[in-house]
């Protein structure tokens, strides 16, 4: 074994894959310029991928990301060692498929307010889209991925409503899931974690969470759990709260990053890019 790049062990140096790289021409997508301060960068750091300071070739993340987008389009293969070429074989497999959820986790509310949420509001589920064809860090510099007309299709205008949907989590079909972009951790609640029948995942630990009221709450621990979304299986740390509120659960910055979610409060729909 040379090298791993794209979680894959290869028989080849980081040197010479990246001159791999360079014979395949278009096929290949190649980084701008680094952005960040010149004087700033380690000069005794080079990467190949980049042509310039600052980073080592093996540790750059946009050639690990890059690797793992041609091999998922087929290429590179030919440059597996053994042990890479059996990974490989494996994760070719068709992606998990969400477990037949045991139970379902409701809320039962009532009233023409809910902590602030309108009613109409509590009792609607939003969607969950992929946008096929795109690449994670082409979303960012060259490509986007669009919500448009249909997007809005069954959407009452105007609405101020929250970005609300349901969820396959562990092996428990959740509703009533906030997607959050303004928190910074994922939240579930220890009732549903008691109705997941999964109490016994929780790690004590003691957080202090706070709102933007001032308001805080400590955690009980924190929990990991596998979430299923359209093929995508993540295994997700949440932060476990005892309260009420109109949630089941809270998917903050760190699901939203990880899985390269792109989430229209005023279109009622989350996309990501598909592998």
């Amino acid at each position: 074994m040379k090298g791993r790049f794209g979680g894959y062990n290869f028989n080849v140096s980081t040197s010479e894959l990246v001159a791999v790289l360079r014979s395949m021409g278009d096929k290949v997508w190649w980084p701008k310029e680094m952005r960040s301060n010149p004087n700033r960068r380690n000069p005794n750091h080079w990467c190949e991928f980049h042509n310039d300071h600052g980073h080592k070739t093996a540790d750059c993340r946009l050639l690990q990301g890059e690797v793992d987008h041609l091999l998922n389009q087929g290429y590179l293969t030919e440059l597996f060692s053994e042990r890479g070429k059996q990974a490989y074989m494996k994760n070719r497999q068709e992606p998990p498929k969400p477990p037949s959820p045991k139970r379902t986790v409701n809320v039962i509310s009532g009233g023409e307010d809910i902590n602030g949420v309108t009613y109409i509001t509590a009792n609607k589920v939003s969607k969950v889209k992929i946008t096929h064809g795109k690449r994670v860090r082409h979303v960012l510099e060259e490509e986007s991925i669009a919500f448009d007309d249909a997007d809005v299709d069954g959407v009452l205008f105007p609405h101020n409503d929250a970005l609300v949907i349901s969820l396959v989590v562990h092996d428990t079909n959740v509703k009533r899931v906030l997607i959050d972009p303004g928190s910074s951790v994922n939240i579930i609640l220890l009732r549903v974690l008691r109705e997941m029948q999964a109490e016994d995942k929780l790690i004590p630990k003691a957080y202090t969470l706070s709102g933007f009221d001032n308001s805080s709450v400590v955690t009980k621990g924190e929990v990991i759990l596998t979430t299923f979304a359209e093929g995508v299986v993540k295994d997700t740390k949440f932060q476990v709260v005892d309260m009420e509120m109109a949630y089941n659960m809270i998917l903050g910055r760190p699901w939203i990053h990880k899985m390269d979610v792109v989430p229209s409060t005023l279109h009622q729909v989350i996309k990501f890019p598909s592998p």
